[in-house]
């Protein structure tokens, strides 16, 4: 399936798909989306509330581009905190793909360029040792057959990353969030750029407590889902 670099209206770049109409992130801003849906209201939400020793264990539908995973490194690089990454991607961005990319050159580290490229290059099915607080696990599997296999209570941040409904809505189904449920710690978050009406009431379905919260740029609202503990006692 052929793939386009295209670039967002906040200048860092993003990957097209014109058979599909979709783009890996938004085209009002692929940076601001992505720290403003998973960083702000998922990475910095949990480990503000509940402060962790062991690793926070993070995982991801679908890698993609992997600047989630990169802003994700950089904010643990800042505060300190240690990561294990997982993230599902069926079709991986090849690294020369990756390579035409212009995320670390506009956020102008060194350590964040050397580790994009690792992260790309890596194998799936392998710890991909990034740095010492931050290690990513890559799947190359379709979403659904992952989820057969996975641990319960395995995660304690979902970002929920995959195609708009209208792209891919078998990826959006009550049925695929309360698998997500059982893959979630007591206390764990998932967090989605897409707040449409369906979906809240299929992540309500599977069990989730879900809040709605202002959106990014281009979009009114997002969507962040809690496993709480007396959703466990219904």
């Amino acid at each position: 399936m052929q793939r386009e670099i295209q670039l967002t209206a906040d200048g860092f770049s993003t990957i097209a798909i014109p058979q599909m109409r979709v783009t890996y992130h938004s085209r009002h801003g692929a940076w601001q989306e992505s720290r403003h849906v998973y960083i702000k209201h998922g990475l910095d939400y949990m480990l503000q509330r509940q402060p962790r020793h062991e690793p926070l264990r993070v995982f991801e539908m679908g890698f993609g581009a992997g600047l989630n995973a990169l802003l994700s490194l950089q904010y643990i690089l800042q505060h300190q905190k240690q990561v294990f990454y997982s993230a599902v991607e069926p079709y991986p961005v090849s690294a020369a793909e990756a390579g035409l990319l212009n995320y670390t050159a506009l956020m102008n580290n060194g350590l964040l360029t050397d580790a994009f490229a690792v992260m790309h290059a890596g194998n799936a099915g392998e710890d991909i040792p990034i740095h010492a607080l931050f290690t990513l696990h890559k799947i190359k599997l379709p979403l659904q057959q992952y989820l057969r296999a996975a641990g319960e209570d395995a995660y304690d941040v979902i970002y929920y990353d995959a195609f708009a409904p209208s792209a891919q809505p078998e990826l959006w189904t009550a049925e695929i969030f309360r698998q997500l449920f059982e893959i979630l710690r007591t206390g764990g978050i998932l967090v989605t750029y897409c707040s449409k009406g369906d979906v809240r009431r299929a992540i309500q379905t599977a069990g989730f407590t879900v809040e709605k919260l202002p959106g990014p740029p281009g979009k009114r609202e997002m969507l962040r889902a809690s496993k709480r503990e007396e959703k466990l006692l219904r």
